[in-house]
């Protein structure tokens, strides 16, 4: 486990999965802590080469049919990399580079993966992926941040599309939506600025990328709501919503910062 900081805020990262388990501002947890044999229910998760389901765990790209290892829906969630071993290639006091790659029969190229994190005043994660191998490459890539909440909290942000679904899966409409507060959520939404802010008693996090228009919203485990960035929608090696098509030998760099503040004072 590498701890990053910058005397206020401190981040750990585990090598495998670039799997952040922490995130704290002065001692308070930002994120909410996580396990790394369960990644994807506290901490925050690196999600690549596609972010979230694929639908039946099935997609033809360039003409040829893929199968992705299915979960108990019989959907494939959340990646390939969660397990992935990433080696450090770059290491300071506020900074870390991870590397690594991926070959998987359900897809169709090689990809070399980098993540950064940076703890400077804010965090910010990045992720540089390249297509190593002779056959173009679908790409979704996000993260799954679960952020701490204390009571009541409120999502805003502006000109806000819910991806409307069935089963969890995007049909390719967008409806517009306003945040309701306290509320129950397992959805998709497209924010054309890719900024949401969270608010609570805990405290106030502002989510910002410039290339991470998606977000999935989750709201189901206690004292956190997963506000995760996403490249692209759900199932969008089906649905085409927000792909990345990556050509041999190119690649393409997706990003977001987290600023936090404490509650005001009384």
């Amino acid at each position: 486990m590498i701890a990053l900081s910058d005397g206020t805020l401190v981040l750990e990262v585990y090598e495998v999965g670039a799997y952040v388990a922490s995130l704290t501002h002065g001692g308070v947890d930002v994120i909410l802590r996580g396990d790394p044999s369960r990644p994807t229910r506290g901490g925050m998760a690196f999600l690549a080469p596609f972010a979230n389901r694929v639908k039946g765990g099935t997609y033809y790209f360039d003409g040829v049919r893929y199968e992705l290892p299915k979960n108990e829906e019989g959907n494939a969630i959340h990646g390939l990399v969660l397990g992935a071993r990433f080696e450090v290639a770059d290491l300071g006091d506020d900074y870390v580079r991870l590397e690594t790659s991926l070959e998987h029969p359900g897809y169709p190229s090689k990809l070399a993966i980098a993540v950064e994190y940076r703890v400077r005043g804010s965090l910010r994660a990045r992720a540089e992926v390249r297509n190593l191998g002779g056959r173009r490459a679908p790409l979704v890539v996000g993260w799954h941040p679960y952020f701490v909440v204390e009571g009541g909290w409120a999502l805003e942000g502006e000109g806000v599309k819910r991806c409307l679904a069935v089963g969890k899966i995007p049909t390719g409409d967008l409806v517009d939506h306003i945040f309701v507060p306290n509320g129950n959520y397992d959805d998709c939404f497209l924010v054309p600025s890719g900024r949401l802010v969270l608010t609570s008693a805990h405290g106030r996090v502002e989510i910002a990328s410039d290339n991470m228009r998606y977000f999935q919203i989750y709201t189901g485990v206690p004292g956190a709501v997963a506000v995760e960035p996403m490249s692209g929608a759900p199932d969008a090696f089906n649905n085409g919503m927000g792909l990345t098509v990556l050509e041999p030998g190119a690649s393409a760099e997706f990003g977001f910062e987290v600023k936090y503040s404490g509650p005001p004072h009384p």
